[in-house]
């Protein structure tokens, strides 16, 4: 009814891309790209990239006494192992897919497979080229954009997507995203510090004239001063001034309004977002010897861990049909990352060895040696053994 407009049709997404090119607004808000050009995200973002594309990612066989071995003989062990896809090497595959998922919530790479159905290459896609959508029967279609402006439908079956948390079980939420705020905040700040970098760090400052400037004198004042002393290059710039006019400067500092100390509760917030120790991103403040290690480790199990576990149990869907995954499963191998120094690993194997369930060669493997003979024997202390078959009490009360 007139005067007032059609109803307004509203669609619900959670696709970042959409939602930027719409114009949507939030309270706190971050550009990703930027976000993710900040010195510490970016370092955030490397670590676990490739800390995580670094470890064994392989393709294991059940075996029947509870075991398991490495399915080198299937051909998705290659593709996870050696060649993602043609001339791309396994860590590159997964450190662009892992970067993707941390960045923007969602990782892509479409799935080529061989006759029999088995996946024979992995090709990541840019996040930003692929839409999704889900079908009415629940499955979900692939739409990407490809650089000659045409476009390709993948369905569910061909595409490998890896998703950050989620509210609708199709898209993954940004990090960034997430906690826009802390971003937005430290992006300010970060910008705030290299305007002040530009001036040389200069204080600002007023230039205070005896009588008032006539018609647009104040404006070109203005301009002719900025031209002469503004610029870290014009830091040691002499300046002349004339006509009884005087340069005031604001005595506000950095230290005086806590600048610094705030950028450092910035970094920390962003730590905190990806769940990377400070230590870790290069914050060394209050790092010791001690506490270094335990935030190496604790970088392992409350990080890295389960962004191991959400890729692997995505592959695992993806990649092997309901019959394979009865025998076939997808695991990394974490073990590299909590050695310990030498001295400690060689104190555990030495209670492995004593203790009776590890054999030489076992210990042999963990270090990358070869076998020997021999070497394949579990020892047992001599005073060891099975509860009750040594005990010769019944026989005594007999001879009684």
């Amino acid at each position: 009814m007139w005067p007032f407009p059609k109803a307004e049709k509203r669609i619900a997404s959670d696709d970042p891309f959409l939602g930027q090119f719409l114009g949507a607004r939030a309270t706190g808000r971050a550009d990703i790209e930027k976000a993710s050009g900040h010195a510490v995200a970016h370092r955030c973002i490397s670590v676990i990239a490739e800390n995580l594309a670094s470890v064994p990612l392989a393709v294991y066989r059940k075996t029947e006494d509870g075991g398991r071995d490495k399915a080198t003989e299937h051909p998705l062990y290659g593709v996870l192992h050696d060649e993602t896809a043609p001339g791309l090497t396994a860590f590159e595959a997964r450190e662009w897919l892992l970067s993707s998922a941390l960045t923007y919530g969602n990782a892509y790479a479409k799935i080529g497979r061989n006759g029999r159905g088995q996946v024979t290459s992995l090709s990541p896609l840019v996040a930003g080229s692929v839409t999704v959508e889900k079908l009415k029967t629940g499955r979900l279609r692939y739409k990407v954009a490809k650089a000659d402006g045409g476009t390709e439908v993948l369905l569910q079956d061909e595409v490998l997507h890896i998703r950050y948390r989620t509210k609708d079980g199709i898209l993954g939420l940004s990090p960034i995203q997430i906690a826009a705020a802390a971003f937005g905040l430290a992006l300010a700040q970060q910008d705030q510090a290299g305007a002040a970098a530009e001036n040389a760090f200069r204080p600002a400052g007023a230039l205070v004239f005896p009588d008032k400037l006539a018609g647009t004198g104040k404006d070109s004042v203005i301009a002719k001063f900025k031209e002469r002393f503004i610029g870290s290059l014009k830091a040691n710039e002499v300046m002349v001034l004339d006509g009884g006019a005087k340069f005031e400067t604001f005595q506000f500092n950095s230290k005086d309004s806590e600048f610094l100390d705030s950028r450092k509760l910035s970094n920390l917030d962003i730590c905190r977002v990806f769940g990377v120790p400070p230590s870790v991103a290069g914050i060394t403040d209050d790092a010791t010897y001690s506490n270094i290690g335990e935030e190496s480790r604790a970088l392992v199990m409350r990080c890295l861990a389960p962004w191991a576990k959400r890729v692997e149990m995505a592959m695992t869907i993806q990649l092997l049909s309901p019959e394979a995954r009865k025998t076939l499963f997808i695991e990394h191998d974490l073990n590299g990352l909590t050695r310990g120094d030498l001295a400690t690993r060689y104190g555990a194997y030495r209670i492995a060895r004593d203790g009776g369930w590890l054999s030489a060669n076992d210990i042999r493997g963990f270090e990358n040696m070869s076998k020997i003979a021999g070497g394949d024997t579990y020892a047992e202390p001599l005073n060891m053994g099975v509860l009750g078959a040594n005990d010769n009490r019944s026989k005594l009360d007999n001879a009684a």
